[in-house]
């Protein structure tokens, strides 16, 4: 695990040394994501510097140091991530050299490179699995090659500034040193981050930059831009998981015959590490099942970290305790107060780099702290959800958007015009009225809950059905005046392939929930703390695995995961996972109306509003006051907004073209 960063940028006069030093300056500033070691490599002929921090985790010494030249000389270089599966691929590259090869050492970035000699990036990288972010440079043709990772786990930002310099990196703030850096807010960005919570890729905060997709190539030609172009798709991976069920057996058991192979397979690449190595461990199906799995492996106790809140009722650290103590892991717990995630939010944007807001970022960063005063390596479930049908709003969403669509349009249309035409605040007045006797749905801001179910009745398809469902401001037009809300560009790929909408949404979450909120959350937690995290659910091989099984083996008696329970039940009692599902969650809401009420306050002022250009205060100020009062719950709504009013407060200087 690494941090990338790099430019093309012929300047006349720019020498080796000047090349080289603004390649420095740019990889110091994600000096956190490898504290390690750095390395830079410049081509003065062609205004071309690649710049390398190291977080060593495999091959330890210079044989694993970057930029790294391939054999031939032809390609340099610079790689973020791991080659889970770099033994097969080592094999296949002295294959094609008649059976031997002369290797440097053991890391699986010279595997990486020497595959890419072999095959191009293009081909390398379908024959990896891993997660990572690489840039290639072939100096004799002149072409620069981006790639990203099938499922976004790593992040790869690149944006050509006004004076025609390509920039890139593995965070925003490693482009931020060079003098050619250019920041302009990106209004349609904005406006994506109150809706969503995060900003979905291709899209970044700011207008020059883009992340590249999940799963695909960019390819810079003599200083020409290509089209960025996939070298994977996850509908592919549908289609053939549907042909492959259509002639499956329903007999479950060699379904968790295969699930078990597959992912003891993969999680047994995961735990290659010459660096120590653990487990986050909540209790949950999906962290327990990588624990059972690692266990099984180790010859020795898996180190595993749960952190809970001491003032929580509801205590889940006691569930990954009892799993710890079945399965014999060496178990760290520790239990934090609110104060402790308290002292953590002035410093959130400093660690997010770009506006992100969902709050469990908070418990994210502590529990990756935690482990990192223990492990460099963590294994994680993150995935688990997506790849088995986990989120309860699958089964919830689909029942709804079931009962709606055998509703007549003009019926459905009809009656969301009576609901909107009853102003919220007297649907928040007659939930106070009613108290326990409203449904329990109601209890709580029933006129953001009525507002939805008219907005849901008007949908005319599962697309706009679910992005209802999942979203927070839904018409961020009207708090960032201007800008337009452009659709997912990546989950707009899964729309049509899935054989129901239960898989619809899935896909929908595999495209764009998870690289854009999960892995964000996750990396950047992480990697702050100089944490690598590994995920075996996003694996390729277990991704399409999953895609094989039979949603009749992921969805069971109102409940999801099936096939992962049955599997889990081989390594640790039932009594210990099968309960309701409990997310790691912080009192946002109450927070907002008591220890945080001051900061948050001052980012809400209407001056401070008004500030970056982007927001209309007058939205804000009207859900803040409705929050305060206790009337509704708008806490979502306003750490959107609060994230973004701290990103600007603390990177407002960067939104400026630097001086030359």
């Amino acid at each position: 695990m690494c941090g990338i960063a790099g430019y093309l940028n012929p300047q006349p006069g720019w020498d080796a040394a000047r090349l080289s030093a603004v390649a420095r300056a740019m990889g110091d500033a994600i000096a956190h994501r490898g504290p390690d070691a750095h390395g830079e490599w410049a081509d003065t002929g062609a205004g071309l510097a690649l710049s390398h921090r190291r977080l060593a985790i495999l091959d330890l010494t210079e044989a694993g140091a970057q930029p790294m030249h391939c054999r031939s000389g032809r390609w340099v270089l610079v790689f973020n991530g791991e080659i889970y599966n770099f033994q097969s691929v080592r094999r296949e590259v002295e294959a094609a050299h008649g059976g031997s090869f002369a290797w440097r050492g053991h890391s699986d970035t010279e595997v990486l490179a020497e595959a890419i000699d072999l095959w191009g990036v293009d081909a390398a990288v379908q024959r990896c699995s891993g997660m990572f972010a690489l840039a290639a440079w072939h100096a004799g043709e002149r072409r620069l090659l981006l790639a990203r990772d099938r499922l976004g786990e790593k992040p790869l930002y690149w944006g050509r500034m006004p004076d025609g310099a390509l920039l890139f990196g593995s965070e925003l703030r490693a482009l931020y040193p060079h003098p050619s850096w250019y920041g302009e807010l990106n209004r349609d960005a904005v406006a994506a981050l109150m809706h969503y919570n995060s900003i979905p890729a291709p899209q970044s905060v700011f207008r020059h930059v883009q992340k590249l997709l999940p799963g695909h190539v960019l390819e810079i030609h003599e200083g020409r831009v290509g089209t960025p172009r996939p070298y994977w798709r996850l509908e592919d991976v549908m289609r053939a998981g549907e042909a492959t069920r259509a002639g499956s057996v329903s007999d479950e058991t060699p379904w968790v015959d295969r699930l078990e192979a597959v992912l003891g397979e993969v999680i047994g690449e995961q735990m290659i590490s010459d660096v120590p190595l653990g487990a986050f461990l909540s209790g949950g199906i999906d962290s327990s099942l990588v624990v059972a799995m690692m266990q099984k492996r180790a010859s020795r106790p898996v180190k595993t970290f749960t952190i809970g809140f001491k003032e929580d009722s509801f205590d889940e650290g006691r569930f990954a305790r009892e799993v710890a103590a079945h399965l014999g892991t060496e178990h760290h717990e520790l239990y934090l107060t609110g104060q402790d995630a308290l002292d953590l939010v002035p410093k959130v944007a400093s660690l997010y780099d770009e506006p992100f807001s969902d709050s469990s970022q908070l418990p994210t960063s502590l529990v990756s702290r935690f482990a990192r005063e223990h492990v460099t390596v963590a294994l994680s479930g993150d995935g688990g959800d997506e790849m088995f049908a986990g989120y309860t709003r699958y089964i919830v969403g689909d029942g709804l958007w079931k009962r709606v669509q055998g509703m007549p349009l003009g019926l459905r249309r009809a009656a969301a015009l009576g609901l909107d035409a009853v102003p919220a605040k007297v649907w928040d007045a007659a939930g106070r009225v009613l108290g326990n006797a409203a449904p329990r749905l109601l209890r709580a801001s029933p006129g953001e809950k009525i507002g939805r179910v008219a907005r849901i009745l008007r949908a005319k398809s599962p697309v706009g059905f679910y992005d209802e469902l999942i979203s927070h401001w839904k018409d961020p037009s009207l708090l960032v005046p201007g800008a337009r809300l452009h659709p997912l560009e990546m989950a707009r790929a899964a729309a049509g392939v899935g054989a129901n909408d239960i898989e619809y949404m899935q896909a929908h979450d595999t495209l764009a929930y998870l690289p854009d909120d999960i892995m964000v959350k996750v990396d950047r937690a992480a990697m702050a703390v100089s944490l690598e995290t590994r995920t075996p659910f996003l694996d390729s091989r277990l991704v399409e695995f999953a895609w094989s099984v039979p949603l009749s083996l992921k969805l069971r008696n109102g409940s999801g995961k099936y096939l992962m329970r049955e599997l889990l039940a081989r390594h640790v009692p039932r009594p210990l996972f099968e309960r309701p599902k409990q997310g790691f969650g912080i009192p946002l809401g109450p927070w907002l109306r008591g220890p945080l009420r001051e900061w948050a306050e001052s980012l809400l002022a209407s001056e401070r509003l008004l500030a970056s250009g982007m927001l209309d205060p007058q939205p804000v100020r009207q859900k803040w006051a409705e929050h305060l009062s206790g009337r509704s719950d708008w806490h979502y709504h306003l750490w959107d907004v609060l994230m973004f009013q701290q990103w600007y407060e603390q990177y407002r200087e960067r939104l400026q073209p630097l001086a030359h």
